[in-house]
């Protein structure tokens, strides 16, 4: 029975956790585009007037007003209790079978897929105010802040789950975000000395999100800004993690580490190959040397923090290769 309840209480707490996330998320991007508990406001009609089976309101009608935004809140902050429950009953089970893990992994990313999907689906006429790639950035952070929270109070399925890997990740992470952090102070530098402040990002954010083909179109807005900085560093984390897992194979054998002079190769085109693949004429809007520049400069930061923290590696090589 106590088992019982601390399973109940961590799911609860973990789903008003998660709920927590997204509202804070979703206050940020409305209060950023002047118009603060517009989303909130935006879904609690739609559930309105799914339930009162009326037609989805038109996005000019929508009105901000508390009675949406109460019934919203109550129905997302059932909804993520729920999920945190499920979520509570899978930790539970991996701690006697580390394999429901696995399932836990499968629903968090159904879960992901199903909220995006459901306003997809009752909310079409409101796309253009409810934002699609804010939606799925709300919906990530509530799932790594509901995990987090679960791994705090689960230390040791989070150690025997991923053991050293905790400290491979952290590593990786902090190098991605000193390379994400290179990118943009360089290009915020560029930008500045153009005296067009944040275009680059706001650029590259209206591409991604808005499908912007013609940079002489582009609109400086800071939920774009925004939107593309949490890209940015997401994509950044990853490829530092991928690195720092490299370092630890080549702890065992050196001579992966002449890889990784491919990897970094692959990332310093890899972006202006992708910038390219969305339009030629951003490519021309944005200057391949400058791309080259900024991409060199988080190579190296990057590079330079991995070295200060695996100094024995080189001569690990020298020897390997000598003795070879």
């Amino acid at each position: 029975m106590a088992r019982d309840w601390r399973v109940a209480r961590e799911g609860i707490v973990a789903g008003l956790i998660g709920a927590a996330t997204v509202a804070v998320w979703f206050l940020v991007f409305d209060a950023i585009q002047g118009a603060p508990l517009r989303t909130p406001a935006v879904l609690g009609r739609v559930i309105g007037a799914v339930v009162g089976s009326q037609p989805i309101p038109e996005a000019h009608s929508v009105a901000v007003t508390i009675a949406p935004v109460l019934g919203y809140t109550i129905v997302h902050g059932l909804a993520f209790i729920v999920a945190g429950l499920v979520i509570a009953l899978l930790v539970e089970g991996a701690e006697r079978e580390p394999a429901m893990l696995l399932a836990l992994l499968v629903f968090l990313t159904a879960f992901e897929v199903f909220v995006l999907a459901l306003v997809v689906f009752l909310a079409r006429p409101l796309l253009g105010v409810l934002t699609w790639w804010a939606i799925l950035i709300g919906n990530f952070l509530a799932a790594v802040s509901m995990v987090a929270y679960f791994f705090v109070w689960h230390r040791r399925l989070a150690g025997s789950l991923v053991g050293r890997w905790i400290a491979v990740a952290r590593e990786g992470v902090l190098a991605g975000l000193i390379g994400a952090g290179a990118v943009a102070v360089w290009f915020l530098a560029y930008d500045t000395l153009r005296l067009q402040p944040f275009r680059t990002p706001a650029l590259l954010g209206s591409a991604v999100f808005e499908g912007l083909r013609d940079p002489t179109l582009l609109t400086v807005r800071l939920e774009l800004i925004l939107g593309y900085t949490v890209l940015h560093l997401a994509a950044f984390s990853l490829f530092g993690v991928i690195v720092a897992t490299l370092l630890v194979a080549a702890e065992r054998e050196p001579r992966i580490l002449l890889g990784l002079f491919i990897l970094f190769t692959c990332f310093e085109i890899f972006f202006l190959g992708f910038v390219a693949v969305l339009d030629a004429a951003l490519v021309g809007a944005l200057l391949w040397w400058n791309v080259a520049i900024g991409n060199l400069l988080a190579a190296a930061a990057m590079l330079t923090y991995f070295f200060l923290g695996h100094r024995s590696l080189g001569a690990q090589l020298f020897a390997r290769w000598t003795e070879d």
